[in-house]
């Protein structure tokens, strides 16, 4: 399957959706709706924004990217070159959205969101579509995986007891960035602060026995999650004893993600592996990761969601015990969890959960 082919399955799914729900037309506003579409394409300028520099639109018959004149040049270039979008543009200063809209977008009119007056909020239904993920997408979820976990493992076996949690934050930046993956979130946190902040965003605080590094990143439109953690000299008995109980809570999840699992049911059986490892309560502090793809997340577990896997979704779990936690990125198969962010150069351990073995990354003793 080639860029266009997968475009148009993925136009397939929402032609079919408009199909059933009556609809004349969708707007695509999100980033990641863009990425989605355009099977990987990138119309992101700031990158903490949810909305890119174009929105797209679909009707029965075609399929418009809708932009001002500063983006509409890379974006016809660089990002929807061979694809069969058609782009309408006009000078920036016109700031003329709607208008440019109203010359594609005729009768019903749904988008990805509340943010288009007078079109109905198809959001969810929307994301919906991209959690099967095709191959192709498999295949760039499996390099972007691949990448993020070797910086992972170079950074931790690079620095130095001394450094501020900032220079190992730009350590890792810049081996992300070298590798045109976008940094959404970068958490770093040495000693103390591990256990004190499930969010340890980077600080002049200087390494002196361990540290954590958790690294949430995008590109091609999808996104992985991933935490290491690197401690010189020999582990206390209590840090041991906390990361083989969070590595469990860990199998669990991934094991007992398949196609058709209810994630209320995986959540009840991970917060039950809590207990039985001794940490009743620590589910409590921090969520506990989800379904990811084009998101973040989706949407976080807990015992109320509602949803079930589908047929090869994403997800990044991420389960903590106060002083450490373990993360990675995972494809759900009927095959079993498929690790799409796998330990590279890095200590694992092969963690047993009701008949069923998986590896897990360990802490790194340098």
């Amino acid at each position: 399957m080639d860029r266009l082919d997968e475009v148009n399955a993925k136009l397939e799914r929402l032609r079919t959706l408009m199909e059933a729900e009556e609809l004349d037309a969708v707007v695509l506003g999100g980033a990641t709706n863009f990425s989605w579409i355009t099977a990987g394409g990138d119309d992101v300028v700031a990158l903490a924004s949810e909305r890119g520099a174009a929105v797209v639109v679909v009707t029965l018959d075609g399929q418009f990217v809708v932009s001002d004149n500063i983006e509409a040049g890379r974006l016809a270039e660089e990002e929807l070159q061979g694809l069969e979008f058609e782009l309408v543009q006009d000078e920036w200063h016109k700031n003329n959205l709607v208008e440019l809209l109203d010359g594609v977008v005729t009768g019903e009119v749904a988008a990805d969101g509340d943010w288009l007056v007078g079109a109905s909020d198809y959001g969810d239904e929307i994301s919906r579509l991209r959690w099967s993920l095709l191959a192709p997408e498999v295949d760039r979820y499996r390099a972007l995986g691949s990448d993020v976990s070797r910086c992972l493992t170079e950074t931790a076996r690079e620095i130095s007891i001394g450094q501020t949690e900032h220079e190992i934050a730009g350590l890792l930046t810049g081996k992300l960035k070298s590798l045109g993956i976008a940094p959404n979130v970068i958490l770093i946190a040495a000693d103390e602060r591990i256990a004190k902040f499930r969010h340890p965003l980077p600080t002049a605080n200087k390494l002196d026995r361990y540290a954590m590094l958790v690294a949430s990143v995008r590109r091609h439109g999808l996104q992985a999650s991933a935490t290491r953690i690197v401690h010189f000299g020999d582990l206390s008995v209590e840090l041991r004893e906390k990361h083989d109980a969070v590595m469990k809570v860990d199998a669990c999840f991934c094991l007992e993600t398949r196609p058709g699992a209810k994630v209320n049911s995986i959540f009840s059986h991970a917060v039950q592996t809590y207990a039985a490892t001794g940490f009743a309560n620590e589910w409590r502090l921090h969520h506990q990761g989800g379904a990811c793809g084009y998101a973040g997340r989706d949407y976080k577990a807990t015992s109320d969601t509602a949803e079930m896997v589908r047929d090869n979704q994403a997800f990044a779990w991420n389960p903590s015990i106060t002083g450490t936690k373990s993360e990675d990125t995972i494809l759900a198969t009927e095959a079993g969890p498929e690790i799409l962010t796998p330990a590279a150069d890095w200590p694992t351990v092969e963690i047993e959960y009701h008949g069923q073995t998986i590896e897990r990354p360990d802490i790194l003793i340098r």
